[in-house]
């Protein structure tokens, strides 16, 4: 979650969720004993026809007035479905856990205390998702729960911080040596936001970050498409990557090769955490753990990734829509019966 048309709405949710929300059950967290296939890397044979399950989910995808990819890999055995897995895609925030790895990792080599705390200041606020914001400045959260609101409810200020913390070449770096060449984290979130108003006139790319939070978000309700421009012109995308790398990313992240093993247990755990349930787990949640990233600029942009904790072991799933045009219910809708589809098929077939 980046942007919304009632992120303050949201904001409140997400403070009620946290203060009460039923955690999902520990047992489905256990990794899968064993190695899974490895994947074919991509254009390196030719595509196979489309399976049954392919087909499906293609055709839901591209009921949607938006450009749409997915993702899906059975860990265990190593089958996978993808759409369009390889178009590079607007992330909005779903980058933001190549940002929480790169935390963990610091953690794990000591060069971050995750106990330590930070003083929030003015110029650190940022406007869209996210509660601390709502706060008077001054809060002094640890860096884990920084990290666990980026996640959680995808915390726009503590995105920022962190960022500045650990410096953003280093993520990329990261992602670099991992061997994710699509994947990117690309500005901060300060510079994101200015960049809308940059669009209107380019003198304002002197405004200072605060200045930035306190004038808020351009109107666009005379429907001059400001901001369908805006996510759909790459060079302003706050992340890249596409569906399949997405997905890898996560299967290392669920396999623990990413960070130590305590510090995988508690990624898997901000995941489950996820304030939106509204896409991936919205048909599937209530059979299912699912952990999971979401990554929104409504109505243009709706994305999720995650990790659905299947009876027979974890399938990650990624599915990125860019370029909405229509209703977000309907967004929400088609990936929670893509969701939906892709854990009927492999449960029965297992």
């Amino acid at each position: 979650m980046l942007l919304t048309r009632t992120s303050a709405a949201l904001g409140l949710t997400a403070l009620a969720a946290i203060a009460g929300c039923k955690r999902r059950e520990s047992s489905a967290l256990t990794p899968p004993a064993g190695p899974p296939t490895t994947a074919t890397p991509a254009g390196s044979a030719t595509p196979a026809a489309p399976t049954s399950l392919e087909a499906t989910v293609q055709a839901r995808l591209d009921s949607l007035p938006a450009q749409s990819s997915f993702y899906a890999r059975d860990i265990r055995t190593g089958r996978e479905v993808a759409v369009r897995a390889d178009q590079p895609m607007n992330t909005v925030s779903v980058i933001k856990l190549a940002v929480m790895v790169l935390a963990y990792r610091d953690a794990d080599a000591g060069r971050l205390r995750l106990s330590e705390r930070h003083r929030i200041r003015p110029e650190e606020m940022r406007q869209g998702s996210g509660v601390l914001r709502m706060f008077t400045p001054g809060l002094e959260p640890t860096y884990r729960d920084l990290i666990t609101q980026m996640i959680a409810t995808s915390d726009n200020t503590a995105t920022d911080i962190l960022i500045a913390r650990l410096g953003l070449p280093r993520v990329n770096r990261l992602l670099d040596s991992l061997d994710f060449r699509e994947t990117r984290l690309r500005m901060t979130i300060g510079n994101l936001f200015r960049g809308v108003w940059v669009q209107l006139d380019s003198a304002n790319a002197r405004l200072t970050d605060r200045q930035v939070y306190d004038r808020g978000f351009p109107d666009d309700s005379t429907g001059t498409g400001l901001y369908l421009r805006y996510v759909t012109d790459s060079t302003r995308w706050f992340g890249r990557s596409t569906a399949r790398e997405i997905g890898l990313f996560l299967e290392q992240l669920e396999l623990g090769r990413l960070a130590s093993e305590a510090s995988t247990e508690e990624m898997r755990r901000a995941l489950l955490n996820q304030v939106w349930d509204t896409r991936l787990p919205q048909r599937i949640g209530e059979r299912v753990s699912v952990g999971h990233k979401t990554g929104d600029w409504e109505p243009q942009i709706g994305n999720d990734v995650g990790i659905v904790f299947a009876p027979g072991g974890p399938i990650v799933m990624a599915a990125f829509t860019n370029a909405n045009t229509g209703p977000m219910w309907k967004l929400n809708a088609a990936l929670g019966k893509v969701a939906e589809d892709v854990l009927n098929a492999w449960s029965t077939t297992r």
